[in-house]
């Protein structure tokens, strides 16, 4: 009877809904679909499962898998969850890029505190991502980090795709720093198109 009493006393020290949530972490990598998208939606009731849901999404190769993790995170919505998002925007896979990045743009508080660190990254690739996650962020301080960008990024693509987001969210606020990019990129045929039309958008208002 000792034993039993033991064995008993090992089982309840974890909490059921510790175990629950463990049990759907598992069934993450459940082979049947179906058990995999109702892990990953019941999940959500789990503060701690961000991390096991970015490790099954750089995985998972069904979309309503996907687009069930992706949904979960952003209803999670934790540090964790914003810089596993982040981290995808680094992978070889365009279409769990491009859904890192429209999750990111529904994350505006978790994502801000690690925008600058984005902007700034070696590879200008992520730092054009970094600029797609702005053109629809709902933050205050949007048009700052661009304005920055244009002033500051040697990579003209990096400049392009901050001024197409200028050209829709910028105030007069962004003027001198694109009259200053364009006179930076004086032999850039898009540089130049973009800024003018910005330009005069603003000059309108």
């Amino acid at each position: 009877m000792a034993l039993i009493k033991v064995t008993h006393s090992r089982l309840s020290a974890e909490p059921a809904a510790d175990r629950e949530c463990n049990v759907l972490m598992q069934e993450l990598y459940s082979e049947e679909a179906a058990v995999r998208r109702a892990a990953a939606r019941d999940l959500v009731a789990c503060p701690q499962a961000s991390e096991a849901l970015l490790a099954r999404l750089k995985i998972e190769t069904l979309l309503s898998v996907r687009e069930t993790i992706i949904t979960t995170l952003i209803r999670l919505g934790d540090a964790a969850a914003a810089a596993g998002l982040i981290e995808c925007l680094r992978s070889d896979d365009a279409a769990l890029r491009n859904e890192a990045i429209e999750a990111m743009k529904q994350l505006p508080e978790e994502v801000a505190p690690l925008m600058e660190q984005l902007l700034d990254d070696v590879d200008a690739d992520v730092r054009i991502f970094a600029v797609n996650v702005l053109e629809s962020m709902r933050h205050p301080r949007v048009e700052e980090w661009l304005i920055e960008v244009i002033r500051s990024d040697p990579h003209v693509n990096v400049c392009s795709a901050a001024l197409d987001v200028l050209s829709e969210v910028g105030t007069m606020r962004a003027l001198e720093a694109i009259e200053r990019v364009q006179a930076r990129f004086a032999d850039d045929p898009y540089i130049q198109f973009a800024a003018n039309l910005t330009l005069a958008r603003l000059r309108q208002e």
